[in-house]
């Protein structure tokens, strides 16, 4: 059996597909997961076991690029996959497995796909509220019932790229390792303010972490910012390491604090302590699936809006999160992750203020 994932292009949601992953080797013996992705979220299937390969999708946002989808497709035609699950529901996504002539193409009713899917599935979203369970229920039959519990996202690790990563960066690893994210590409609607990173890692570092500020090219600058905040008490490296290296980096982690982003997903997907602070997006559509984690969020009337910009200019449901309330959550989460392994957890505490 030989299936052709096609998945999404955020790193957050290709960690939620997962369990959709594992989910299909439980129902198929001797089965092969490819997965047609972009180039940058390839690092992330390269940490799952339950992939074959990852297969580079050259295509940008919005780019239909017909020609280089036939090549690709003839090319992905000699492997004689048997079905194909078409995870985002754009027309265009659903093109190569079409081209490609896998016999059974299976996905949600999306942008005009009728004809280019076969087995076309109505997405009912009361039913299925969570993003990963949206995806799970792609490896079922149409109309069976989800297994409960899913399966958790689980990335590994690799120690070897571990040990160059603290030569290359000059890290010290004999310290308890707090990471923050401050990152979220989605836009800075989704963002805990700088200064607000730089007075929490400031306080950690007063209280014996490493500080360590991990996030993408475009997170350096926010980084910067954290850095002048923190009076240079945490360490950025915001664009100075790979996708790989900040997976790495955050399983060595004993506390993340991270914005609703796919690095809060790589967190949680590493059984990472984690803090997610949540502000614009919400936590009933892609919450971090761990028993690590507590989610992070004050209910006011404007919240979740979902825009990438605060559309009423004052940016309340971060501005009130503040490094004070934080701090109070990061002792309740060091107190929990402290008990015993055989003492059960508590659930987690969707509230800014710790009960």
């Amino acid at each position: 059996m030989k299936i052709l994932v096609v998945a999404p292009s955020w790193v957050g949601d290709t960690v939620l597909a997962q369990p959709m992953f594992r989910l299909l080797h439980q129902r198929h013996a001797n089965l092969s997961v490819d997965v047609l992705a972009p180039p940058f979220t390839l690092p992330l299937l390269a940490r799952m076991p339950e992939v074959r390969r990852g297969i580079v999708a050259r295509f940008g946002h919005g780019e239909l690029k017909f020609g280089e989808r036939q090549r690709l497709a003839r090319e992905l035609a000699a492997e004689r996959y048997d079905q194909a699950i078409v995870l985002p529901n754009s027309l265009k996504s659903a093109l190569i497995p079409l081209l490609a002539k896998i016999p059974l193409r299976t996905g949600f009713r999306g942008e005009m796909r009728y004809g280019l899917l076969n087995d076309l599935r109505r997405l009912d979203e009361q039913a299925l509220p969570k993003m990963v369970e949206r995806f799970a229920t792609l490896a079922l039959h149409r109309g069976e019932a989800l297994p409960q519990p899913l399966p958790t996202p689980r990335l590994s690790v690799d120690p070897s790229n571990i040990e160059k990563i603290l030569e290359k960066q000059i890290l010290n690893k004999n310290q308890p390792i707090a990471v923050l994210c401050p990152g979220a590409e989605y836009g800075p609607a989704k963002r805990w303010p700088a200064e607000y990173f730089g007075t929490l890692g400031k306080a950690l570092a007063a209280e014996g972490y490493a500080v360590w500020l991990v996030g993408s090219p475009k997170d350096a600058a926010i980084g910067d910012d954290i850095l002048r905040a923190s009076d240079s008490a945490c360490v950025n490296l915001c664009g100075k390491t790979s996708l790989e290296d900040a997976i790495d980096l955050i399983g060595m982690a004993a506390l993340v604090v991270t914005n609703d982003s796919g690095l809060m997903h790589v967190a949680a997907a590493l059984d990472r302590p984690t803090l997610a602070l949540y502000g614009s997006s919400s936590p009933a559509f892609t919450p971090p699936l761990s028993d690590k984690a507590k989610i992070v969020k004050i209910d006011i009337a404007c919240s979740p809006c979902f825009k990438r910009e605060c559309p009423l200019g004052h940016f309340n449901c971060m501005r009130e999160l503040t490094p004070e309330r934080i701090g109070a959550a990061v002792s309740l989460l060091s107190d929990r992750d402290r008990k015993p392994q055989n003492t059960p957890r508590p659930a987690p505490v969707d509230s800014a203020t710790p009960p």
